[in-house]
């Protein structure tokens, strides 16, 4: 268990019993965190629903409010009958006045109506109501709640599984490996997090905007739950894969494969992928250079600190072999010094 928490000296030797043994503790703490995750997030469940249904439900406001589908049929009913009720006390209180003309017992009854009828305007919502996902099944809504449950838990445990992962492979990695990787893998966890809430904020709003809205006077749109849960799983998942570029761009450059000019010269080509890959998304022109714009700053994000690591390298480089330069000349000089003590006079 103490290999599982510490991480294993790069000098230590391991029988592959031990390897087993400890990626055995490790995959079972990476399995205990994502159980308790989920069982957290299960029982918070309906806070989850709510906040993974708000890109569907502002996007899906305008329909509703337009009429379109059960939602907004329901929502045409509620403003006529409200609109109804607010005639019909008007009109009581019209009639129940003393200069109506009416018969006094007449103008009683219409006033003893008017707090009924206010009662009932007052039951009645003044808000469109939210659209939601439907299930089709009858045990759809708990597997649904089970599988958004799952992906929230995946996100919460994922700094403790990644801490396991990178404890079990940092022993193959000498002193110097260590201190050249180590930028890029703790690079990783926070571009993901950048890309997921790029995506939150930004790419599925969009998605889900143009994507119901795409000729919706023609159909009585219907989500279901566990089809929308998944695409907008496997859309901010992408986005956090896509915010892994520069992480893949500082890897090659560290591996000597690209440079920093090579990097410059293939602007214009960056240019065309991102823009490329923002039009692969769904949405709009203007969601599109929401979209490509980031992308692109990353790129020459990853330029500069390219750029930024291979001077640090050239420097490192430089004052090793001027230390090198200066331990060979020490040991001559000793020799000289132990050889004849004359000829470095």
């Amino acid at each position: 268990m103490a290999s599982a928490i510490r991480t294993i000296g790069h000098e230590d030797r391991l029988s592959l019993v031990d390897h087993l043994d400890e990626l055995r503790t490790r995959l079972l703490i990476s399995g205990v965190a994502l159980v308790v995750a989920f069982g957290v997030c299960f029982w918070q469940n309906h806070a989850l629903l709510r906040l993974i249904n708000e890109p569907f439900a502002k996007q899906t406001l305008a329909q509703v409010k337009r009429g379109n589908g059960p939602q907004g049929q329901t929502y045409l009913a509620q403003q006529g009958a409200l609109a109804l009720a607010r005639d019909t006390e008007a009109l009581a209180l019209t009639l129940s006045a003393p200069s109506s003309g009416l018969p006094a017992a007449t103008r009683a009854r219409l006033a003893a109506g008017i707090p009924r009828v206010r009662a009932d305007v007052a039951r009645i919502p003044r808000v469109p109501p939210a659209n939601k996902p439907v299930t089709l099944g009858i045990g759809e809504p708990l597997t649904t709640t089970l599988t958004v449950s799952l992906y929230f838990a995946l996100v919460f445990a994922l700094p403790l599984i990644l801490f396991e992962l990178y404890g079990f492979v940092l022993p193959a990695f000498s002193p110097l490996e260590r201190r050249a990787v180590l930028p890029l893998l703790l690079a990783i966890p926070f571009l993901f997090v950048a890309g997921v809430a790029f995506g939150w904020f930004v790419v599925l709003p969009a998605a889900v905007h143009f994507l119901l809205n795409f000729n919706s006077e023609e159909f009585n749109v219907l989500v279901q739950g566990n089809q929308y849960y998944k695409f907008a799983a496997t859309t901010l998942l992408a986005m956090g894969l896509v915010f892994q570029v520069p992480v893949a761009i500082l890897a090659l450059v560290r591996a000597g494969i690209l440079t920093p000019a090579q990097l410059r010269r293939g602007r214009r080509y960056a240019i065309v992928v991102c823009a490329a890959v923002a039009a692969f998304l769904p949405g709009d022109l203007v969601t599109m250079l929401l979209e490509a714009i980031p992308l692109y700053v990353l790129y020459e994000a990853s330029i500069l600190l390219a750029a930024f690591m291979t001077r640090r390298a050239a420097k490192r480089e430089v004052h090793t072999a001027a230390q090198s330069h200066t331990t060979e000349s020490h040991s001559v000089q000793t020799i000289i010094d132990h050889t004849d003590p004359g000829l470095s006079e």
